[in-house]
């Protein structure tokens, strides 16, 4: 790769330039240097992931390729929003790849220009071959039509569920009216048994809760406007708090992922549906009593269909401050490449190209019912799980008020009407800060 860039305004900050030898570079920010020292690391910071860890082990190709060492650093997720934001802020040089998670923090860090551009490598390169990546995924990454973010791990939901209990039911739950019947019928609360377990706190259960709103025909906004009172929207609300109420464990409003993926792996519940990201830890005999008798079945459908959530859960960025974002660029390019895509998946570790989801080889990991339904999530998925905006945690926590409700058995609609008219008026804020 060249070397040679041109320099470019804050706000062109990451855009490419044409190198004379015809290579593709990206840029150095005006007024700042743009050159390190031959001895700084290549300098990562990553969540404490599976994904980190298998990329980790193969560092050494990198850093021959580079010329440079790279090291890593791993945080919690809380630890890495908190740093991002002092870091970032304070225009920090101090990292060059940053690991993030596209639906909570891209929109917000590509319109404060802390993200390199990176459309003209992605597109101009045909051995990265961007339109591998799967759609949903690939627009995730994408802000105002500039790509700013590689995916690396995708989820989609699905329905854990036991299938020794099921057996006589004629299998799992094709549909959401067929999982509410089998939950009913297989609960019994008063030893301890619950029919689905599901995540109940108010801004925690919002992206899981997006599988029911989308099945049911419904969507957080619309041309920018809430939808969250529409019919649609009230009648996921409603059929996600009976479930809940009717049959789920007593707390549920305060249960999070934490609380509510042990519940399903101690064998107190029939049905659970969450990510597909978490699906080992109900494979581990250390931590699950159900690694025997656990299936994995798609998203049911409700009267809209199946339409669970297709995202990146995490990808790759380049800090538009860093001084070494050729270098950046060369470690996120390997890193999603076609090749290392399929190793890290082949490890059991969901990524976001089609090629990869194509080659049996790469699905050997899984067990085969849930690669069916990965791969049916992947072909169904809408490509959020939240509601889109620059201020997220806000907008969950309105979005989930309504879902409190349902469950401790309150007027719906009514608290559906109140969220709908606390978050019109938060998506006129937040969009005039996004300048629209």
């Amino acid at each position: 790769m060249s070397t040679s860039s041109r320099h470019l305004s804050r706000r062109a900050l990451g855009r490419l330039a044409v190198a004379a030898a015809g290579g593709l570079t990206l840029g150095a920010c005006a007024g700042r240097p743009d050159a390190a020292s031959p001895d700084a690391p290549l300098r990562i910071t990553a969540n404490n992931h599976v994904w980190a860890e298998a990329i980790r082990e193969h560092f050494g190709e990198i850093e021959e390729r580079i010329g440079r060492r790279v090291v890593m650093s791993i945080l919690t997720a809380d630890q890495l929003g908190n740093s991002y934001n002092v870091k970032l802020n304070a225009s920090a040089t101090d990292i060059d790849v940053m690991m993030l998670r596209p639906l909570q923090d891209l929109l917000l860090f590509a319109h404060n220009e802390w993200v390199a551009d990176l459309t003209d490598l992605v597109t101009g390169d045909p051995d990265f071959d961007w339109a591998d990546f799967q759609a949903a995924p690939r627009q995730r990454c994408t802000v105002d039509d500039r790509v700013v973010s590689v995916p690396v791990v995708t989820e989609r939901p699905a329905l854990y569920y036991r299938r020794d209990l099921v057996a006589d039911l004629g299998g799992p739950p094709a549909t959401l009216d067929e999982l509410m019947a089998m939950s009913l019928e297989l609960a019994d609360r008063g030893n301890d048994f619950y029919g689905y377990v599901g995540r109940g706190q108010r801004n925690g259960a919002v992206s899981q809760w997006s599988s029911f709103l989308y099945s049911f025909g419904g969507d957080f906004t619309r041309d920018g406007g809430s939808t969250i009172a529409t019919r649609e929207a009230i009648a996921a609300y409603e059929y996600y708090g009976t479930l809940l109420r009717r049959t789920g464990p007593p707390g549920v409003t305060n249960m999070t992922l934490e609380q509510a993926m042990p519940v399903f792996a101690q064998g107190k519940a029939a049905f659970y549906a969450d990510a597909d990201a978490i699906y080992t830890n109900f494979l581990d005999p250390t931590i699950s009593t159900v690694q025997d008798t656990i299936g994995f079945a798609p998203f049911p459908a409700g009267p809209a269909g199946a339409l669970g959530y297709n995202i990146p859960s995490w990808s790759l960025s380049i800090n538009a401050f860093s001084l070494l974002r050729d270098d950046a660029w060369e470690f996120v390019r390997w890193a999603t490449s076609p090749e290392m895509v399929a190793r890290i998946q082949a490890a059991g570790i969901p990524g976001a190209r089609e090629s990869a989801w194509a080659d049996d080889a790469t699905l050997a990991a899984f067990p085969p019912d849930l690669a069916e339904s990965m791969r049916l999530g992947g072909e169904r998925g809408v490509d959020h799980d939240r509601p889109e905006v620059l201020q997220v945690g806000r907008a969950r926590d309105i979005v989930g008020q309504p879902l409190v409700a349902a469950v401790l058995g309150d007027d719906v609609p009514a608290a559906a009407r109140d969220a709908h008219a606390e978050f019109a008026d938060f998506l006129v804020r937040d969009n005039r800060h996004r300048g629209i």
